[in-house]
C-alpha cells in the first residue's frame, strides 16, 4: 500500500473566510444574501432557506433568548437536523447562552438525567420529541422552558412554540436589542456529552476560541469552495458535523439536509452533491453497494475492465474517469467530487478505490475534546495511510510506548495542545487530572506515530488494545480494516478471547454477515464456513501474530453510536 500513489490537487489560490467567533460566522452568512443556504424537507415538502433568512432567524433566536432571560443560562437543542436546529444553536452562541447539543438517540430518561446534571434551563426540540418530552415538562427539576420546533398543542408558561419564540425575538429586535460582541472567547459557551451512559459519560466544556479555532482550521485545510453542494447526513449534535456545517456556511455553500438514512441514496440523486462529510462505515457501505449493484445488473466484469483501462490511461496522463464511471457516479447524483471522512479509522484501500472512480477522499482525525479537529489530509499533499499534518490551531506529540514501526518511527499515545483543546470536563476534576499531562497536553487515547514530514498515522485506541501472551499489542481496528473489505461481511469486531485451557489470547473475529450475499435458505454452518475461508485468505496479508484464529457469527447488527461506531464494550 505504501507504494500506491494517489494524485494531489493543485493548491487553490482563494480568499479564505477568517473566523474567530460566532459574530464572524454570522457576518459571512449575511454577506451571502439571497443564495440558498439550506434545502430541507418539512412534511414531505422540499423547502429552501436563503442565507439572509438564516441570518435574520439566528438573530431572532438570540433576541428571544435575551428577552426570556436565558442569556448566560444553559439551553439544550435536540432532534433531527433542520435549519431551526442550526439557527437555535447559532442563536444561543450569539446571545451568550450556553448551548447543549444533545444526541437524539438517547433514551428520554438519560436525556433528563444529563440535563439535570448540567442544570439546563430550557430545551429546543424537534417534532419527534413532542410526545417523548410530554412527561418531562412538569417533572424536570431544572428545565423551566420548552420550545418545540413544530407544535400543535396549546402554549403555556412553560411551552413556547418556536414560531411564537421567533415572534418574541422579532419584537425584541424592533425594541432595540443588539447581540453584543463576544467579550471573552475563553468562557464556556457549549457543553457536550461523550458517548456512554449517565454513569460513564463526561460533559465536555468548549469555548468560542475552541469551536472557532477548529472551524477556522477546517476552512484553511479542506478543499471547500463556494459552488459546492453538500448533503448533511451525520448527526447534527456531533462536533464533527457541526464544525463542517459552520465552515461550509462561511463559504456560502448550499447545504442539503438528508431526512432519513433510508432515503440517503434517493436524496443524493435529488440534491446532486459535489461534496460529502461522512464516517468510514458510510464509505464502506457505499463502496460495497457499488459492486453489489454491478453484480446484480451483470455489469461487474465491464466495471473491472473499465478500471483496468482507466489505470492504464491515468499512467500516461489521460483522465477518463468521469466518462468511464458515469453510471457509478450517477448513484450519488453525478457530481460527487470529494468526501471528508472522519470519526473513526479509515481503511486506505477505500481511498484508492474511490479515487479510481474519480472521487477524492480526504481523511480527518479529531475528538470531541478537541472541538474536534486535530489533523486532516491536505488535498494538495496527500500520503496514503496518513491523515496529514496537524491543523494550524494545534500541535501534536507522541508519548512513546516502547514500540517502533518497521521504518523506525516512534509509536505511542497521540497528545494534543492548542486553541482547540477543551476547557475541561464539567464538575469532574478526577477525569481532568487523568486526561491532561502535567505539562498541559491532552491525552487523546489514540495510538499512532509521526513520520519525518510530521504526518500523523493512527493504529488504534489504547483502551481497545489486545495484549497477547507474548507481549505483542494488537489494535483491533487494524485487522477490522481487512475484514470489512470482505464482501460477505457487513460488520466486524475483533476481540481477544481467553483459551479456557491455557493463558493464550485467541484473536477472534465477531462478524455480522452480509446476508444478501447468501441464498435465503442458507444454514448457519455454511455462512460461517464461507466467512471462515474468506478470513483465512485475508490472514495471508497479515503478520502471524495479527491473524484471526477464531470466528463467531452473529444474527443481528452490532449496537452502534450515532456516528456509526460499534460499541465495543457491549460485544461479549
Amino acid at each position: 500500500m505504501s507504494n500506491v500513489k494517489i494524485p494531489n490537487r493543485k493548491k487553490m489560490e482563494r480568499e479564505l473566510p477568517l473566523v474567530w467567533d460566532i459574530n464572524d460566522v454570522l457576518g459571512y452568512i449575511k454577506s451571502h444574501g439571497d443564495k440558498v443556504c439550506f434545502k430541507y424537507f418539512e412534511n414531505n415538502t422540499l423547502l429552501e432557506m436563503t442565507y439572509f433568512e438564516v441570518y435574520k432567524t439566528v438573530y431572532k433566536v438570540a433576541a428571544a433568548f435575551g428577552k426570556l432571560g436565558l442569556s448566560g443560562k444553559r439551553v439544550a437543542v435536540i432532534g433531527d437536523t433542520s435549519p431551526q436546529w442550526l439557527c437555535s444553536y447559532m442563536g444561543a452562541l450569539a446571545s451568550g447562552t450556553v448551548v447543549i447539543p444533545m444526541d437524539k438517540e438517547l433514551a428520554v430518561t438519560e436525556i433528563e438525567k444529563f440535563l439535570e446534571m448540567v442544570e439546563a434551563d430550557a430545551i429546543v426540540y424537534s417534532k419527534s420529541f413532542n410526545e417523548k418530552l410530554a412527561g418531562t415538562i412538569d417533572s424536570h427539576p431544572t428545565l423551566k422552558l420548552f420550545i418545540p420546533i413544530s407544535f400543535n398543542g396549546d402554549a403555556s408558561d412553560k411551552i413556547i412554540p418556536f414560531a411564537d419564540f421567533l415572534e418574541i425575538g422579532a419584537k425584541h429586535l424592533e425594541d432595540g436589542y443588539v447581540a453584543e460582541r463576544i467579550q471573552n472567547r475563553d468562557a464556556m459557551c457549549e457543553m457536550l456529552f461523550t458517548s456512554g451512559t449517565t454513569g460513564t459519560s463526561k460533559c465536555v466544556m468548549l469555548s468560542q476560541k475552541n469551536i472557532f479555532s477548529a472551524v477556522r482550521s477546517a476552512i484553511q485545510s479542506v478543499c471547500f469552495v463556494p459552488d459546492d453542494v453538500l448533503v448533511s447526513v451525520l448527526p447534527v449534535h456531533h462536533t464533527y458535523e457541526l464544525m463542517c456545517l459552520l465552515a461550509a456556511s462561511c463559504f456560502g455553500i448550499t447545504i442539503c439536509i438528508n431526512d432519513s438514512l433510508r432515503h440517503v441514496m434517493k436524496n443524493f440523486a435529488l440534491f446532486k452533491p459535489t461534496g460529502l462529510v461522512l464516517v468510514p462505515m458510510f464509505l464502506n457501505t457505499m463502496y460495497k453497494r457499488i459492486w453489489s449493484e454491478a453484480e446484480r445488473t451483470g455489469k461487474d466484469k465491464a466495471l473491472k475492465a473499465a478500471l483496468g483501462a482507466s489505470r492504464g490511461m491515468m499512467k500516461i496522463g489521460i483522465d477518463m474517469r468521469k466518462t468511464l464511471f458515469k453510471s457509478v457516479l450517477a448513484a450519488f447524483g453525478g457530481r460527487l467530487d470529494h468526501i471528508i471522512c472522519g470519526g473513526a479509522k479509515l481503511n486506505p484501500d477505500l481511498i484508492v478505490a474511490f479515487e479510481e472512480f474519480g472521487i477524492s477522499v480526504f481523511e480527518g482525525f479529531g475528538i470531541t475534546e478537541c472541538s474536534p479537529l486535530v489533523s486532516v489530509t491536505p488535498y494538495y499533499a496527500r500520503k496514503l495511510g496518513a491523515i496529514g499534518p496537524t491543523v494550524p490551531c494545534c500541535k501534536v506529540r507522541i508519548d512513546p510506548n516502547g514500540e517502533e514501526t518497521p521504518e523506525g518511527y516512534v509509536m505511542g499515545e497521540v497528545q494534543v495542545k492548542g486553541d482547540n483543546v477543551m476547557i475541561g470536563y464539567y464538575n469532574n476534576p478526577e477525569a481532568n487530572a487523568e486526561v491532561f499531562t502535567n505539562d498541559g497536553w491532552f491525552r487523546t487515547g489514540d495510538v499512532g506515530y509521526l513520520d519525518n514530514d510530521n504526518y500523523l498515522y493512527l493504529t488504534g485506541r489504547i483502551k481497545f488494545v489486545i495484549v497477547l501472551e507474548n507481549g505483542k499489542n494488537v489494535f483491533p481496528e487494524e485487522i477490522e480494516e481487512y475484514l470489512d473489505a470482505i464482501d460477505t461481511i457487513s460488520e466486524s469486531c475483533v476481540v481477544g478471547r481467553k483459551n479456557p485451557d491455557s493463558d493464550e489470547v485467541v484473536l477472534t473475529a465477531v462478524v455480522y454477515p452480509d446476508f444478501t450475499k447468501f441464498q435465503k435458505d442458507v444454514d448457519d454452518a455454511t455462512v460461517k464456513e464461507t466467512i471462515r475461508k474468506a478470513i483465512n485468505t485475508t490472514n495471508k496479508r497479515l503478520p502471524t501474530y495479527k491473524q484471526i484464529k477464531a470466528v463467531e457469527v452473529r444474527k443481528t447488527e452490532f449496537e452502534k453510536t450515532t456516528t456509526k461506531k460499534i460499541k465495543r464494550q457491549l460485544v461479549k
